[in-house]
């Protein structure tokens, strides 16, 4: 069993919770991801692991309530248990081996798994200008931390509510088009339909561009292989081979298609779930 030592409300959907892992905290790195089960007969879910802390032995994760299982994460609170939490799974982050120029781009619940690689790119001496955006200023997460760690930070919603009226790739275009600052690597972390737009942005300048995916995942040690990838015409195994990737080589296309394989079914768990909470009989 996993305690939860703090949780903490981002937004309506957000959550943050601090879990006491110690074994998982004294090995976990930027990239690497944890799997969790709420309870024994329940769901395993990926969550990325958002920071941690060797000297409190904690791993902390952020969620966004859409699902059956996120949901019920979302009704623990600090004090209370989980049966399961598996990690640090995945490949690390690898780090240029030469400072120069990052730009991170964080969507949505996707800030959260960006965080600590730009923490990471900060503290190896890179120069970090970070692009943010939601949907609406409600949404946006992490905004003081990702400041702490960047050069600069641009913030951008759907609605206009704070920064750029617009989408991330709006201010990443712009940045594209400076010819007097030259860009040595870009990663993007957020929904697919944004990471396939900043794949297919940075395409024609020929800079290197990552992606972090996190496709349907069972067991998270490559055995399943339901978090199969086509990179670069090769089946890769997202647990095992990433999360990480050359987002010029992801089949955006293909991965897209899996993500939905099991949208029905999602929505009967959940309609199910929401119906039992209602009833009183949601755990």
């Amino acid at each position: 069993m996993f305690k939860i030592v703090t949780k903490k409300v981002l937004s309506e959907v957000n959550k943050l919770m601090e879990i006491e892992a110690p074994l998982v905290a004294r090995k976990a790195k930027p990239g690497q991801f944890i799997i969790l089960r709420v309870r024994e007969n329940g769901e395993r879910i990926p969550l990325t692991i958002a920071d941690s802390n060797k000297e409190r032995g904690t791993i902390t994760i952020i969620f966004q309530e859409i699902g059956k299982t996120t949901k019920q994460l979302g009704t623990l609170e600090a004090g209370d248990y989980l049966s399961d939490f598996v990690g640090p799974l995945g490949k690390p982050m690898e780090l240029p081996s030469t400072p120069g120029r990052v730009i991170a781009v964080g969507g949505g619940v996707g800030i959260a798994p960006i965080y600590p690689k730009v923490k990471a790119f900060h503290e190896a001496g890179m120069e970090v200008i970070s692009i943010i955006g939601a949907r609406t200023a409600d949404l946006l997460i992490l905004e003081d931390e990702m400041r702490a760690v960047s050069k600069e930070l641009h913030i951008c919603t759907d609605d206009g509510t704070k920064g750029h009226h617009g989408f991330v790739s709006d201010i990443l275009q712009t940045m594209l088009d400076d010819k007097s600052k030259k860009i040595d690597e870009i990663i993007a972390v957020g929904p697919l339909p944004m990471m396939r737009v900043v794949a297919n942005q940075t395409r024609p300048y020929g800079i290197k561009t990552l992606v972090s995916l996190n496709p349907i995942m069972v067991d998270g040690t490559g055995m399943c292989g339901c978090c199969r990838v086509t990179v670069g015409g090769e089946t890769k195994f997202s647990c095992v081979d990433g999360p990480v990737f050359d987002a010029h080589q992801v089949d955006f296309e293909e991965l897209t298609r899996r993500s939905r394989t099991y949208l029905s079914e999602e929505k009967t768990a959940l309609e199910k779930f929401e119906h039992e909470c209602r009833c009183g009989g949601g755990n």
